[in-house]
């Protein structure tokens, strides 16, 4: 959802100029306020994670992350929109590294972790089919992503849905 966060509102772009009277450069600020609050808190979200911890650290970006989200739907001008994406992102970039920190030491190494870490991703849905793929069945009888036979598929133990 952080990642997604950072292009979805280019769909509600046209509705939000219409109705608090947005420039066209002014929109940009909308996605750019994000952007730039994540990209420039990223680091101190990891390092908070190091020196606090794991869980208080991803419920303080939690709760950062939903109340900015709520102020920004409940806007009534340009500066509170702008300003609640601008802290949405800030809470984007403390939740991000917790995550991924939660991850990295709840699973242990291995396929189990390669799983957690592709379903973290912006990558994920592209990645499912691939990896129950690759799961499911051997190089020899899966010489390509999706090409796996059904027989081939009931051959091989995999923790995916068939």
């Amino acid at each position: 959802m952080v990642i997604l966060d950072v292009s979805i509102v280019n769909v509600a772009l046209p509705s939000i100029r219409g109705d608090l009277g947005f420039s066209a450069t002014g929109l940009q600020w909308i996605v750019n306020a994000y952007t730039l609050a994540f990209a420039g808190f990223l680091m101190l979200g990891g390092r908070a994670t190091d020196l606090i911890g794991r869980r208080p650290v991803f419920v303080t970006g939690l709760l950062v992350f939903a109340f900015a989200s709520l102020a920004g739907g409940l806007a009534q001008t340009q500066g509170m929109l702008v300003a609640a994406r601008a802290i949405q992102g800030l809470g984007g970039a403390i939740v991000a590294p917790a995550t991924l920190s939660i991850i990295m030491t709840t699973f242990t190494e291995g396929a189990e972790r390669n799983k957690a870490l592709g379903l973290w991703g912006p990558w994920a849905a592209s990645a499912a089919p691939r990896e129950r793929c690759w799961a499911a069945c051997s190089p020899s009888c899966c010489p390509g992503a999706g090409s796996c036979s059904s027989t081939c598929r009931s051959a091989w133990p995999s923790p995916w849905p068939r």
